[in-house]
């Protein structure tokens, strides 16, 4: 008798969602809470947008550890996700430049839709092979909700460098905290109501 990989446990939605999105709220309130702050490490000044970015980190991991622990499975996505945080948190702290952290959104979505670009071109969907477990869909539905979440994730990306790089920090880190999610959330749930005659029924075993 073969053994077969563990499946990722089932938690409770709510917990789930905390564990995902608590992370990026913090941040936001951490921020507010320092925004106006300077801080003095080692001869040098940080500001209060820093030292939230610095805060963020180990608390995204400490979230990310349990989920993994809670379901014994992360994804290529929070995993990559996670990378970057890291990644531009410690270049925004060593070069104590804050556009390293809102430039990393960015590039998180213009190195999503470079992934499914290049999936397209090749005429399949990348998309279809993270999310295809979870949802049945035929591969033409695929190939187009593949197509429009690459152009979203686009649009996404040269808003976020037209944002930071025009208003300011406070209207930033909204906008990045409940904007950009929510237009996802708006977004997706409009093209799975829209590609519903692509999505196949699981079939009746009796």
């Amino acid at each position: 008798m073969t053994d077969k990989p563990e499946a990722a446990k089932d938690i409770n939605p709510l917990l789930r969602q905390l564990l995902e999105l608590g992370p990026t709220v913090v941040f936001f309130l951490i921020y507010l809470r320092l925004r106006d702050e300077m801080f003095i490490w080692g001869g040098t000044e940080y500001s209060g947008f820093i030292v939230a970015t610095l805060v963020f980190i180990p608390v995204l991991l400490v979230a990310m550890a349990i989920l993994w622990k809670l379901t014994g499975k992360l994804s290529r996505l929070q995993i990559f996700t996670a990378f970057m945080v890291i990644f531009f948190g410690g270049l925004t702290a060593w070069f104590n430049d804050e556009r390293f952290f809102k430039m990393k959104t960015s590039i998180v979505y213009g190195c999503f839709a470079l992934i499914l670009g290049i999936g397209l071109a090749q005429g399949k969907s990348y998309l279809a092979f993270v999310l295809s477990e979870a949802l049945q869909m035929k591969p033409e539905g695929w190939m187009i909700l593949t197509r429009r979440i690459c152009v979203m994730f686009i649009a996404l990306a040269v808003a976020n460098e037209v944002i930071w790089r025009t208003q300011s920090t406070d209207l930033w880190v909204k906008i990045e905290t409940f904007g950009f999610p929510a237009l996802m959330m708006v977004f997706l749930f409009w093209q799975f109501w829209g590609l519903q005659p692509y999505l196949e029924l699981p079939e009746d075993d009796g």
